[in-house]
């Protein structure tokens, strides 16, 4: 049984995407969809909830989303293709890994859509009291969705130019940070006295630290993204490894560096809270138009995440179409080799979001975050378990020598899903956070249910499908 041969019914059922994505482009997805919300906003409620030693949370995290990668990064160069780990899931483990894994990593990234595009509305507030929220949901749901419905090469563009807004903003904010902290006088309150004062380092304990990793894992989630999006890169085997490295490095710069510079300017129990630390810091340094600046900017985070996650969710409905676990309408292409009925499906997160600004817009949003975030830390736990299944059958089928690999196989991979696993299950004895489990298990046992109706009724497409991939190997 061939490498070739072993993974070809997948790759052959998910063919015919425009393969027009670039390494800078897919670098600029993953950074794109990490950076966002999670950072501008999110930062906020782990310095809240972890004090100063939100940095050791962020930086568990980061240690997590390294070891993801890495595993990841393995599995894409092995087999590129949109279905991505819910493919991997599929083949490597078991088919109904494959299914509950994709469905729920696309319904986490629907609610997420839903969620980010509420936020636009409440951002636009800033400069129109008066319009309606619906009336901007409506309006940049349309350009988001004729950017994803046009072509992944417009797509591309328009979410390198967004993450490079982002990205330019950090690190003005860093340099403007350094610059504030080398210059401050010993009178001030700038420095790194900072990070004892109100509590010290650990305010909140070891378990304020601790729930601050969940916040941080949120706010690196998307970065996952750049392993689907190489199912349309241009050389998927150069470019996935250079783009995954450099994503997460930079992620792990900008959130750790922001993070510790902005703990000297601002003390901690200043800096949580509702609003974005970066406007607060902004505000006690007197600097002119800070606050339009910085919503334009989160306006902008808003905005790439929602592409982002439009995309990612699209690909990954196209990927249930093929595989027979959903309409195959869904799995159809248009001439622009987009396919454009999954990307309609994906917007249901864009009805819901216009339904609630109209009824009631503070509700069920909690709701949405936690199910998302149950999806997405679903999703991240199978891609650990689906690396332990692919590295064993890749040397036993001897498979080629890949250009990355993951180390320490298979400690780190182990290490890993263990960490993840804590972490989340965690999140039931905070009562910020419970609803992610609440919410996350029921999700998990309809999907489950669904499934077993869904392979019953397909049972007799099972078996021939089956036949055939045994006589392919």
């Amino acid at each position: 049984m061939g490498e070739k041969d072993h993974f070809q019914d997948i790759m052959e059922r998910e063919k015919g995407l425009n393969k027009g994505l670039a390494t800078s482009q897919l670098t600029m997805i993953a950074i794109g969809g990490a950076i966002g919300t999670g950072l501008f906003l999110g930062s906020g409620l782990a310095i809240g909830t972890a004090g100063p030693s939100v940095i050791v949370s962020y930086a568990i995290g980061a240690f997590i989303a390294l070891l993801l990668m890495g595993c990841l990064a393995e599995m894409t160069v092995a087999h590129p293709t949109s279905g991505s780990f819910g493919a991997y899931a599929e083949k490597y483990v078991n088919q109904w890994s494959g299914f509950t894994v994709r469905y729920s990593y696309w319904f986490s990234l629907v609610c997420a859509v839903g969620t980010e595009v509420t936020a636009i509305a409440i951002y636009m507030k800033f400069w129109f009291p008066t319009v309606p929220g619906f009336v901007w949901i409506l309006l940049f749901s349309a350009i988001l969705l004729y950017v994803n419905a046009t072509s992944v090469n417009l797509f591309g563009a328009v979410e390198y130019w967004f993450s490079l807004i982002k990205i330019i903003a950090i690190v003005g904010f860093i340099i403007l940070a350094i610059y504030v902290i080398v210059g401050a006088d010993a009178t001030s309150t700038i420095g790194i006295a900072n990070y004892s004062v109100q509590g010290g380092f650990f305010p909140n304990g070891i378990w304020g630290m601790w729930i601050g990793i969940f916040i941080s894992l949120f706010s690196y989630l998307s970065i996952e993204m750049i392993a689907v999006s190489a199912g349309e890169a241009k050389e998927p085997e150069k470019a996935v490894p250079i783009a995954l490295r450099s994503a997460v490095f930079r992620l792990i710069l900008f959130y750790l560096l922001t993070l510790s510079l902005m703990l000297m300017i601002i003390p901690w129990n200043k800096a949580g809270g509702d609003a974005s630390p970066f406007v607060k810091v902004m505000e006690i340094l007197h600097i002119p138009g800070a606050a339009g600046i910085m919503n334009f900017v989160v306006l902008i985070a808003a905005l790439s995440a929602m592409n982002s996650q439009l995309y990612i969710s699209t690909r990954m409905m196209f990927s249930l179409s093929r595989a027979g676990y959903a309409p195959k309408s869904f799995g159809k292409l248009n001439k622009k080799k987009v396919p454009a009925l999954a990307l309609a499906t994906s917007a249901i997160g864009i009805a819901l979001a216009t339904i609630y600004s109209v009824v009631s817009p503070d509700t069920a949003l909690v709701a949405m975050i936690s199910i998302s975030s149950f999806g997405a830390m679903f999703a991240w736990f199978m891609i650990f378990i689906t690396h332990l299944f692919f590295r064993k059958e890749w040397n036993q089928i001897g498979g080629r020598k890949l250009p990355v690999r993951m180390l320490g196989y298979p400690y780190l991979t182990i290490l890993g899903a263990l960490l993840l696993l804590a972490v989340v299950l965690s999140t039931w004895f905070s009562p910020d956070f419970k609803d992610t489990l609440v919410l996350g298990f029921p999700w998990l046992i309809i999907i489950t249910v669904i499934y077993f109706i869904w392979k019953k009724v397909n049972s007799k497409k099972i078996e021939n499908n089956t036949a055939s991939n045994d006589q392919s190997f």
